[in-house]
């Protein structure tokens, strides 16, 4: 393996949450960060713990909330209203999947846009299709850092999007526009996918299928982010394995990120810049949009 070409993601997240650490005990401030988790999800759990952890490193003031599986949708509707109201409170993350009687897109919504830490309030949403500054998704902000990292100036790049979620497709795009790329998104009704991939510059694998994106799409000397995280089962064992067949694209990229390692923590990693960013905005009460009002809960 050639290791200058792999994009060592751990090494830019500490660079990230050093500067985050930085800032913080430089602006002589503690912001605040309340995660929610309902249910007891194995994966949701790990990732909870993975950010409250970085939360301390950081210097950022962590507050757990772990509601059991049953918990009514009004509890949380009422609990996030409660996190809106608090100033001690500048982020809200509410650590997803929800159990299924919940309705993900409502309580999201009562998330007040300025505490919205994972960029997923419609004001947010709009404001960055708009280029806006406003919070934007993490996981699509720390590919964006690392495609900067390894390719300074992105201006006339084409960059192909492999996937339209609304949490990785969609604001991987706007964010790539906002950068002057030229941008094609690919998804499961796209015709000629591979072919319209090996034209790209820049390909950003999130379309949730192991190793579907190998060596026949890519065009040499591509970068790729691989924001894919599957788990399968390869001689026995389990293991996470990305979007991208890693060993087939590896001779052809010119730079690609592996899985694990790659993405995954550039997503805590900026969490905590949106902690902090969300925190600074809060300090000019103008800048905070009004906060869902709890009897429309």
């Amino acid at each position: 393996m050639n290791s200058l070409k792999v994009i060592d993601g751990k090494a830019a997240a500490a660079r990230v949450l050093l500067q985050v650490k930085h800032d913080i005990a430089a602006l002589g401030i503690q912001p605040g960060l309340a995660v929610i988790l309902v249910g007891d999800d194995p994966a949701s759990q790990v990732y909870v713990r993975n950010k409250v952890l970085r939360a301390e490193e950081t210097g950022i003031r962590s507050l757990e909330y772990r509601l059991p599986a049953d918990t009514g949708q009004a509890s949380l509707l009422a609990l996030i209203a409660r996190l809106n109201a608090d100033a001690q409170v500048n982020g809200i993350l509410l650590q997803l999947p929800l159990p299924a009687h919940i309705d993900e897109n409502r309580v999201l919504q009562a998330i007040a846009p300025g505490k919205d830490v994972d960029g997923f309030h419609s004001e947010n949403v709009g404001g960055l299709s708009q280029g806006r500054e406003v919070l934007t998704p993490c996981t699509p902000s720390g590919c964006m850092q690392l495609l900067h990292d390894t390719l300074g100036d992105l201006s006339g790049r084409h960059a192909v999007v492999i996937g339209r979620s609304n949490i990785v497709g969609k604001p991987m795009a706007a964010l790539l526009l906002q950068a002057h790329c030229s941008v094609t998104v690919l998804h499961s009704r796209s015709q000629n996918a591979a072919q319209l991939c090996r034209q790209a510059d820049i390909v950003i694998a999130a379309v949730g299928r192991p190793r579907m994106i190998d060596a026949s799409w890519l065009k040499p000397g591509c970068v790729v982010i691989d924001v894919g995280i599957n788990r399968i089962e390869d001689q026995g064992r389990s293991r996470l394995v990305g979007d991208v067949d890693f060993d087939s694209a590896l001779p052809v990229a010119s730079a690609i990120t592996p899985v694990p390692g790659g993405v995954g923590p550039m997503t805590i990693a900026f969490l905590m810049k949106n902690t902090l960013t969300a925190a600074l905005q809060q300090a000019t009460p103008r800048s905070l949009p009004e906060a869902p009002c709890p009897s429309t809960c």
